[in-house]
């Protein structure tokens, strides 16, 4: 194997004038501009001192810029860290000193305020990168060569660094190899059957494993093209529609198109495949979507530690309500969550994974990766089983994690930020159903004063706490929470009382 790029580069149509990605207001830009942009940045990164290994951290607006940037690391061998956009200055703190990147790029607007930042963690350069081309690492990188020999890497030197919550609060960094990204963009391209015929429509964010290493290198890996939006917007989505083939979304996506009298059977007839994940897709979404297009939903299953890992079938059933089978090369296990022992076909358990797609670890945190595997299997930590024809059904989530818009939130580290509040004296949070981004937060409080039930000055005290996808859409106050004879807060009660606050 080889550097994911070189992999990737393999594939790239023989004709490099072909679009690569066209956007919106922006510059259209083909395979050989995709070779030469990054190969300038990539000559950038080293006058900047970036040696093989060094962390770039990325949290910039989405833009063609930042993917050429992505690709510039992979050639000069530095670990690419992209950053959600929501994250706040305490949040960023953290990261910064864990994982000591050489370079922090940042949007323009935010300079001043990320340089302090950096001052305090020792970061020694920090540069600029705007939506439209603008910003300092952009015009930098310009000025250099676009030819770059792309270095050479083993499939177990990282390519990226993907930070996840963890239940505790402190974020963990999933370290993400070569050969683990090409292994499972390669998989992905075959399996939903993608050629450089296909348009992927991307309205996804490119700081998480869908929207960059699932959509972006399978378009890659296939020498395809794609209409990059820089967000989900109706209008923009409807209108780039008939010009794609293909489109991955979160089910937030597929239930806005289907408010629209607009989206029908005849806009979409052209279209080759709907693909969702990073939440669960209803079984109703499923079957309206169905009914309304001619087209079933592929919903597929992956984490950022692992990326994808199951994916319903392009031929053969597509089942409303699991995320299909698992992909050619993962192994997926049911086990029992306390003794690892693996349980009968049809019985809950907790999902367990191995395969080349499986990631090398966390970032300095030997003891947390050593606990995460089992007989050399990853404990993913979700409930589900799987059903006599092979399909994998997921049930449930360990841990309370809360899944809004495609975005995992874990609620110990909302709960910690509430709990520091002077006006609470306890909080939970859980989610419940949201018609619209599939789970909402809701943070019930036990307030310091009986008398205190102010919960915009709850939400405004988290503003620069939290980012905004982490922030409670509800706060709720109650006298006591309900607890069981341990004092464990019961959830499962709190989320049937507030069931129906968001219908």
């Amino acid at each position: 194997m080889a550097n994911l790029y070189a992999q990737l580069a393999s594939r790239f149509p023989r004709d490099r004038s072909r679009t690569f990605a066209s956007s919106p207001g922006a510059t259209t830009l083909s395979y050989a501009d995709l070779e030469r942009i990054s190969g300038q940045y990539a000559n950038l990164l080293v006058d900047l001192g970036v040696t093989p290994g060094d962390r770039v951290a990325v949290q910039v607006p989405k833009s063609l810029d930042m993917l050429m940037l992505y690709l510039g690391c992979l050639r000069a061998g530095a670990i690419f860290l992209p950053l959600n956009t929501a994250y706040t200055a305490g949040e960023l703190a953290y990261f910064m000193a864990d994982a000591q990147p050489a370079l922090f790029v940042c949007d323009p607007a935010q300079a001043d305020a990320i340089r302090v930042l950096a001052d305090e963690a020792g970061v020694p350069k920090v540069e600029t990168m705007g939506s439209r081309g603008e910003g300092s690492l952009p015009l930098a990188a310009a000025d250099r060569p676009g030819g770059f020999e792309t270095r050479n890497a083993d499939d177990d030197d990282i390519a990226a660094i993907l930070y996840t919550s963890g239940t505790t609060g402190r974020s963990k960094g999933a370290m993400l190899s070569h050969g683990n990204l090409a292994s499972n963009c390669q998989t992905l391209c075959e399996h939903w059957r993608f050629t450089d015929g296909d348009t992927l429509l991307h309205a996804l964010p490119i700081f998480h494993t869908h929207g960059l290493f699932v959509a972006t290198n399978v378009v890659l890996s296939a020498g395809a093209q794609m209409i990059f939006l820089p967000g989900f917007d109706v209008e923009q989505v409807l209108a780039a529609l008939p010009q794609a083939t293909t489109m991955m979304g979160v089910p937030t996506f597929y239930i806005r198109l289907l408010k629209e009298e607009r989206f029908t059977r005849d806009l979409v007839s052209h279209m080759r495949l709907f693909i969702s994940g990073s939440a669960p897709l209803s079984a109703d979404i499923h079957r309206a979507f169905r009914e309304r297009t001619g087209h079933a939903i592929l919903e597929r299953y992956g984490m950022t530690e692992t990326n994808m890992n199951t994916s319903n079938p392009y031929d053969g059933d597509r089942l409303p309500g699991t995320v299909g089978l698992p992909l050619p090369g993962v192994t997926i296990r049911i086990a029992d969550p306390e003794t690892g022992a693996v349980l009968p076909q049809g019985e809950i358990g907790v999902i367990e994974i191995r395969g080349p797609n499986v990631f090398k670890g966390y970032w300095k945190m030997p003891e947390k990766t050593e606990a995460e595997f089992r007989n050399g299997f990853f404990i993913s930590g979700d409930l589900g089983f799987i059903d006599a024809a092979g399909y994998v059904s997921i049930v449930g989530r360990a841990k309370d994690l809360i899944i809004s818009g495609g975005y995992n939130i874990y609620p110990a580290e909302v709960e910690t930020a509430l709990d520091e509040l002077p006006q609470v004296r306890e909080s939970a949070v859980v989610g419940v159903p949201h018609p619209d981004m599939g789970e909402g937060v809701v943070g019930v409080v036990v307030p310091a004063s009986a008398d205190f039930a102010d919960s915009a000055a709850i939400t405004g005290a988290l503003a620069d706490k939290l980012a905004r996808f982490k922030q409670p859409r509800h706060i709720v106050f109650v006298e006591e929470l309900p607890k069981n004879g341990m004092g464990k807060v019961q959830k499962t009660v709190l989320r049937e009382q507030l069931a129906q606050l968001f219908q």
